[in-house]
Parts: structure tokens; C-alpha cells; sequence
């Protein structure tokens, strides 16, 4: 990230910020410690007060990976709010269900297991919120999938559209080559998008937000 945002800015923007809840915290740690990719600290800052201001009843989450989101949406949303979340990973499934468990609002999670791209034809309901933050090679299809899916004025945020800063240059890294390249894919299906009032934002690693008309 430090990449897309200038590294002294950065230090700037996090000098405000601390996490003060224990079990994010912890999962914070976690994640770092075994490489498992998580929404990063200012993407979770914009997205908690995305859902403070919308007030979602319905969420969909595609990629739950150890529930960090997960959680994060279900402490900043009403008690009544449902929230449903989509992850294939056996192993992060588990992770994800003692976390849930540990934050005491597993009453307001619905973990469904399988591919993203076989289970969200199945739902059966709409959402007025849905955070996609999966496999990027499958984002145009799970975008396709999940759009049908959004009430009219409901909020689909799109996270790592900047991919560690390898979306704008030439040269992306080899490592990340091709997802950079599916990843512009998806960019450009998403910034034409006539059923979106949407833009991509700098932060974190790129967010997308799009409201539906």
C-alpha cells in the first residue's frame, strides 16, 4: 500500500488511529503472522462508516477468509441486521467460526461453505449492503453474480482495486501480473456499469463503491 499512498502520509493518517478492540486485534496479529490477506486498517475504517451511515438490514459478504470483516460489519451494524457470508477455504472456515464465536454476535452471521461463484445463485433474498473481497481472478463474474442481488440504493463495496499498487503501472510485479491484469478487467466492467452510481478510491488498496440506482 505503501505504494499507492505516500508512506509519510500514511504514518500520518495512522498516528490517529489504534485498535482498541481486543479480538481484532488479535486477528490482526493472526493474519499478519500467517499471510492470510485482510481488509486493510483504512479500508476497514471507511467501511465501518459506510455501514454506520447506510444502516443495512440485509449484508452479503463474499470472502469471509478468518472473519475479520465479517466482524467488523456485524459490531457497526443495528441487532437486528442479518448477515450472510460466502468462503470456500475448509481451513479458513474454521478459523472463522471460533472467531465469530468469540465475538459473542454469531446470532447475526449466516456462514455459507462452498465456491462464491455456485453459491450466490442460490440466495434467495436481496441485500442492501455486499462486500466483495475474494479471489480477484473470478471479480467480473461474482460482480455479475452479486449485482442482481443489491436493492435499489443498497451499497456494493470492492476492495483491492489498486492491487499493492500494480493497477496503474506498466511493469506490475510478476508476482502479481496476471491478477493486475484481471483486476484492471474488472475496473473497467465495474467503472461501466449503468446500473451504479460508483467511483474507485485510493485507500487502502483501492476501494470501490457503488450505489444502485
Amino acid at each position: 500500500m505503501a505504494e499507492i499512498i505516500n508512506k509519510i502520509q500514511l504514518q500520518y493518517l495512522k498516528s490517529f488511529h489504534s485498535q482498541k478492540d481486543e479480538l481484532l486485534c488479535e486477528l490482526e496479529n493472526y493474519a499478519q503472522e500467517n499471510k492470510i490477506p485482510i481488509i486493510d486498517w483504512l479500508s476497514a475504517e471507511f467501511l465501518k462508516q459506510l455501514l454506520i451511515i447506510h444502516k443495512p438490514k440485509n449484508v452479503l459478504e463474499i470472502g469471509m477468509a478468518i472473519a475479520y470483516s465479517t466482524i467488523i460489519i456485524a459490531k457497526n451494524t443495528s441487532d437486528d441486521t442479518q448477515i450472510i457470508t460466502l468462503e470456500k477455504s475448509k481451513p479458513n472456515i474454521k478459523i472463522a467460526k471460533d472467531n465469530i464465536k468469540k465475538s459473542g454476535l454469531k446470532n447475526k452471521i449466516n456462514i455459507i461453505e462452498g465456491d462464491a461463484l455456485e453459491t450466490i445463485p442460490n440466495l434467495d433474498k436481496k441485500f442492501d449492503f455486499i462486500f466483495l473481497d475474494a479471489d480477484k481472478e473470478d471479480y467480473i463474474e461474482l460482480f455479475n453474480l452479486a449485482l442482481p442481488k443489491l436493492n435499489k440504493g443498497g451499497v456494493i463495496l470492492i476492495d483491492n482495486l489498486l492491487w499493492h499498487g500494480n493497477i496503474a503501472t506498466k511493469r506490475p510485479s510478476l508476482e502479481f501480473k496476471y491478477s493486475a491484469y484481471k483486476i484492471k478487467e474488472f475496473n473497467r466492467v465495474f467503472m461501466s456499469c449503468n446500473e451504479l452510481i460508483k467511483n474507485i478510491y485510493p485507500i487502502g488498496d483501492g476501494l470501490g463503491v457503488g450505489i444502485k440506482l
